[in-house]
């Protein structure tokens, strides 16, 4: 990655040179909306992500320069006691951060820094994530005296996310970003923390992603979809007390309660009981190197998330479609939805035809071209 810019945009606005860490974004190959309801996910960490130079500045204030910002948005700075939170919406990560390793007993003192990145906004890789995790590791190396490990460090930036921006997310795409290893998937139980890596280099096979532009908006949407998960455990948990989350709910169990609950809340909780399955079938699936399956998991998870969750649209859905048409092994919405991208496991015979296709296609379609990102699977974050 590169880091001579940020080197000397530090530099210039600090006067001297700091340390540099990295946390990258993440990409989920199946297990979407599962990890807020205890399931299992499969994530792996991208060569994507954000780049921090961060070093202490002797006071008690936090001064940072975000590069990639317009030029009037690019600055902030708070006191390390101030209780409010920024005006601008990418500080309140960093301030959260800050703020929950203070609940952790860490010593935060005042520093400087700036941060660079290049995960495409509205993508679905979890750039916030990864600048939670960018800085989580930066002042846990700086500051922290009795190091704070990474499940914790997680556990902070799932807790930044709904304590200071307003989304009470699931676990994933912190620990995808914190513990990503080089040409591997984590099946990652979101109950129990319990991770086992996947070998995930499929020969004969690119895994891309298509972009379409549409810039996904968290927040109220998707805390809906977890209060309509909730409301679910509440009515099958009458019958079956053992059963705290969607996670240890079967169909039958849902089926008994179905005349009490809304059809909304029946679809969202059925998408969710069916993925913790198409998991768990994946996970076998690759170490047969049964790629026909995996597909096929991948294609479900595409129309429940559409059909049943609600959280596709009609640019994701027509290169959903256009996937089947042409061959493509798997293709899905990934990451909250409302926009962002697929997720596609393309045959090398097809990918660049594929590719050009779905390309030409969807500009004559919605106006405008989508990105492409071919995906390579990466190292989690780390210091520089």
């Amino acid at each position: 990655m590169e880091t001579s810019n940020l080197n000397i945009f530090f530099a210039e606005k600090f006067g001297c040179s700091g340390s540099l860490y990295f946390a990258p974004g993440r990409i989920n190959l199946i297990g979407e909306h599962t990890d807020y309801n205890n399931g299992f996910v499969m994530p792996g960490a991208v060569d994507k992500g954000i780049t921090a130079e961060i070093c202490a500045n002797g006071l008690d204030i936090v001064r940072v320069y975000a590069m990639d910002m317009p030029a009037e948005q690019q600055y902030i700075e708070f006191a390390i006691n101030q209780e409010s939170k920024p005006n601008q919406h990418w500080a309140c990560y960093i301030f959260g951060v800050c703020k929950e390793m203070i609940k952790r007993g860490v010593e935060i003192k005042g520093f400087d820094a700036a941060f660079t990145g290049n995960i495409p906004a509205g993508s679905g890789m979890s750039s916030s994530a990864a600048l939670e995790n960018v800085f989580s590791v930066a002042l846990n190396d700086i500051f922290a005296d009795n190091k704070i490990d990474r499940f914790e460090l997680a556990k902070i930036g799932q807790a930044t996310e709904h304590n200071y921006c307003g989304v009470k997310c699931g676990i994933m795409d912190q620990f995808a970003s914190l513990f990503g290893k080089k040409d591997c998937l984590i099946r990652l139980d979101c109950k129990t923390l319990e991770y086992e890596y996947f070998p995930f280099k499929p020969e004969g096979y690119r895994l891309t992603l298509i972009n379409s532009c549409v810039k996904h908006s968290l927040g109220t949407e998707y805390n809906e979809r977890r209060e309509s998960c909730e409301r679910v455990v509440e009515h099958i948990s009458r019958n079956h007390p053992g059963v705290d989350s969607l996670r240890e709910a079967t169909i039958d169990m849902l089926l008994e309660v179905k005349a009490e609950l809304d059809e909304t809340d029946f679809s969202r909780a059925k998408y969710v009981i069916e993925e913790t399955e198409r998991v768990l079938t994946v996970c076998n699936s690759l170490k047969e190197g049964d790629y026909d399956t995996v597909g096929r998991m991948m294609f479900g998870t595409h129309w429940g998330l559409s059909k049943e969750y609600t959280v596709s649209c009609d640019e994701l859905d027509f290169l959903a479609s256009l996937a089947e048409e042409y061959g493509v092994k798997g293709s899905r919405v990934m990451g909250g939805g409302f926009g962002g991208c697929t997720i596609n496991l393309i045959p090398e015979s097809i990918h660049d035809a594929f590719v050009e296709k779905a390309v030409t296609l969807f500009s004559e379609k919605f106006g405008h071209k989508p990105e492409v990102y071919e995906i390579v699977i990466g190292e989690g974050a780390r210091k520089l």
